[in-house]
């Protein structure tokens, strides 16, 4: 697959770049600086039911009736060099603006927020995550750069791979977990996916890795708000992802909204020029997150919007998003000697260099006839089903209660989310339409006739309105076992959904309740956009199923799983708590000088651990927990490599076998700590990880292979360092158990 690598400065874009430039006026720089939206349009949702009155009845709709003359002006005279838009008729109208109107004919660049798919909605991204498998992630990403590009956008503000260790954030459902190394894994797979060559529209996309950065360890699991992190953590943890993101070629990528130690992001010179352009030699575009300029006044560290512009550009941001303050103050900054010209200059550079790049000099349009020939393609939509297939998690199943053979028991199929389309598909589904999805019920059809099981809501997820719950009961008791589909809606998960509570929304668990004392047996399906505190539901279900947010083909995908057409096979990358108050919890943690395994300290005729006094540390679903309708065994760990130089590579071996009936894929996890370090390491981290499928009775030998520079750490200095020492190495199911060996590198 061809990828397109924006970081490379190609000599010949250069002289284009710079012959442009040398012809552009203050202004004209100052508008390639600007992005406007959402959507170029005055009021985007009234225009919206419009259009869509006007196709119900059948009846022409025309956009240029739409866009303000004040925004026609923005274009036509550039002033503004970038725009928010997802309709190939709008992207048009104002390209031709923009092309054919300007005085130098400058394309635009056109954004959207393509989180997990366009048209085709995949599984949220935490949901892609737990499928351990980047190849499959890359090609969902393709195809939703297929459709994305076919509708004219040509940069895509995606992926997010923060970091998030609090499941309260909403935009947990975004990324892809609590593991860096994992995260830049999959980092790498979506800038991949969204910048492949071929597509049909024939136009490119760039990705945007986003939010620069540790926007996931925002306090209190709160939305936008402040983090204060050392710049060890920064360094190990939420850097990892975009640098990966970056090396695989990503041309830009968003400033978050959060500050860092007192610095908000738009404005820190320690990730925007240190690391970013100095260290990291990145010479991708920055843009601001939606009005994060702007918000510079809120946080304090600008005293106007003038302030805040001039603040900005000299840290390093390139595009301002929205807020208005490169538009209306950047031009006289520069004439006011506050802002040197150079600054602005490096700034438009990048932003040439990313359209020459796309082409948009030489194919500005799109083809409106092929745009409608890419969307939810039915190969799409069996890429859409495998992904949600392997994004869904077992975590019991009491007396291999699954699968369920179709006709063997009468089923009560209960809660407010068995019906539902609309939530399965998530938070930020772009264009994505409830009717193009599949329900659970839909699903349960392709195996049950209607007279096999009964439906019943139950309950709504907002309300407390109790008077389903007799219906529900009585269903459950005239059933053989219960389906209980349950969870989150998508509007509960995702940019400022945080929640303080992480149980079951509304009065669903009283539902679950009045139902367990039925006595049925209980499977539950969850679905949801992050990790929930369940510890009461999961002691009361026979069996569980995290389906989370899966999109268009969620409800066959379940289906599938539930009577065993699919064997379950993904792994949570976050890990779930048992209860707020544990809050983060995360398997890479530290030891402290107090650990919470062993004795403690004696100190006053009491042993002081780390640990709580009404709950365990561990977490109720470790992270790489998931189970499969077959068992694995692993076996005869070998560690080829018991001393090591610091040029060589670790090589650690195991059998792994299936002991079960059936054939199941196994994700096999590598995991090590660094026993003694200059700095205190965690103790463990994945540093490997693979997935295998072996039929029953099949044994594999599964081999990992680490180069040793890929053991360092960040020392004191700041510096990358691998220090002689002994290592614990496991290989394992989840992070919890695994089989153990050791190895040392030598000076």
């Amino acid at each position: 697959m061809n990828i397109k690598n924006y970081n490379e400065l190609d000599p010949v874009l250069e002289t284009k770049v710079n012959g442009l430039l040398a012809k552009m006026t203050l202004l004209e720089k100052v508008g390639q600086l600007v992005q406007k939206g959402p959507f170029a349009l005055a009021d985007w949702k009234a225009v919206m039911q419009k259009r869509d009155l006007a196709v119900q009845q059948g009846k022409p709709f025309s956009y240029h009736d739409e866009v303000t003359p004040e925004f026609e002006a923005l274009i036509s005279e550039g002033r503004t060099g970038t725009v928010m838009c997802d309709d190939p008729h709008v992207t048009n109208y104002l390209q031709r603006l923009a092309v054919n109107e300007s005085r130098l004919h400058i394309p635009l660049l056109v954004a959207a927020d393509v989180i997990h798919g366009y048209r085709t909605i995949f599984p949220i991204p935490l949901a892609q995550s737990c499928t351990w498998n980047p190849d499959l992630i890359e090609q969902a990403e393709r195809i939703a750069a297929e459709e994305a590009s076919a509708r004219g956008i040509n940069w895509i503000f995606a992926p997010m791979v923060d970091i998030a260790r609090d499941p309260r954030w909403g935009r947990i459902a975004e990324g892809s977990g609590e593991d860096p190394f994992l995260g830049a894994a999959i980092a790498r797979s979506r800038v991949r996916g969204f910048q492949s060559g071929g597509l049909k529209s024939g136009h490119r996309v760039v990705s945007c890795p986003k939010h620069y950065v540790a926007y996931g360890a925002a306090e209190g699991g709160r939305d936008y708000n402040t983090v204060d992190i050392s710049e060890r953590t920064l360094r190990d943890v939420y850097l990892p992802p975009f640098k990966s993101g970056f090396d695989a070629g990503a041309g830009s990528t968003m400033s978050a909204f959060n500050e860092i130690g007192g610095v908000p992001a738009s404005v820190n010179p320690l990730t925007l020029r240190t690391i970013l352009r100095d260290e990291w030699r990145w010479p991708g575009v920055v843009v601001s997150d939606y009005n994060s300029v702007g918000e510079l006044v809120n946080h304090g560290v600008a005293a106007d919007l003038k302030d805040a512009a001039r603040v900005a550009i000299l840290s390093g941001v390139d595009i301002d998003m929205e807020s208005n303050a490169y538009a209306r103050h950047l031009a006289d900054l520069v004439i006011e000697g506050a802002v040197p010209v150079a600054v602005v200059d490096e700034a438009v550079r990048r932003v040439l260099h990313l359209k020459f790049s796309l082409g948009l000099f030489e194919n500005p349009f799109i083809d409106e006839k092929v745009a409608q020939g890419v969307i939810l393609k039915d190969d799409f939509q069996a890429h859409a089903l495998e992904v949600a297939r392997q994004s869904i998690v077992l975590l019991k199943n009491k007396a291999d209660l699954l699968p369920l053979k179709p006709g063997a028991a009468r089923l009560a199929v209960i809660g407010p989310l068995a019906n539902s389309q609309e939530d399965l598909l998530g938070t930020w589904r772009c264009a994505g339409r409830a009717e193009d999805a599949e329900s659970l019920l839909q699903g349960i059809r392709t195996y049950l006739p209607e007279s096999a099981f009964i439906f019943m809501e139950g309950c709504s997820l907002t309300t407390s309105d109790r008077n389903g719950f007799s219906q529900a009961v009585s269903a459950a008791e005239d059933a053989d076992l219960v389906i209980l589909a349950i969870g989150e809606g998508a509007e509960m998960s995702g940019e400022a959904r945080s929640r303080a509570h992480l149980g079951l929304p509304g009065i669903q668990q009283e539902l679950v309740d009045a139902i367990a004392a039925t006595g049925k047996p209980m499977i539950g399906v969850l679905m949801c956009g992050r990790p929930l505190v369940i510890p009461h539901l999961a002691d009361q279900l026979d069996a569980l199923l995290v389906a989370w947010h899966g999109g268009i083909r969620a409800g066959q995908a379940i289906a599938d799983v539930l009577f065993g057409a699919v064997n379950p096979s993904g792994k949570l990358t976050a890990s779930w708590p048992r209860a707020e108050g544990q809050i983060p919890v995360y398997y890479a943690h530290k030891n402290t000088g107090r650990p919470a395994e062993g004795d403690g300290t004696l100190q006053f005729d009491l042993y002081y651990r780390s640990t709580y006094l009404d709950e365990p540390n561990a977490p109720l679903f470790h992270f790489g927990f998931g189970l499969s309708y077959t068992r694995f065994e692993y076996a005869g760990m070998t560690v080829e490599t018991p001393r090591l130089s610091q040029g060589g590579s670790l090589v650690v071996s195991a059998q792994v076998k299936n002991i079960g009936k059936r054939a199941g894929t196994e994700i096999v996890q590598l995991y090590l700590r660094d026993q003694v370090g200059s700095v205190t390491r965690p103790v463990k981290e994945l540093k490997g990880f693979q997935r295998i499928t072996l039929e029953p009775l099949e044994m594999q030998t599964v081999r990992f292979k680490i180069p040793v520079r890929e053991l360092g750490f960040i020392a004191q200095d700041m510096q990358v360092v691998v220090e002689p020492g002994v290592f614990t190495v496991w290989i394992a199911p989840n992070s919890a158990e695994g089989l153990e060996g050791t190895f040392e590198v030598t000076g």
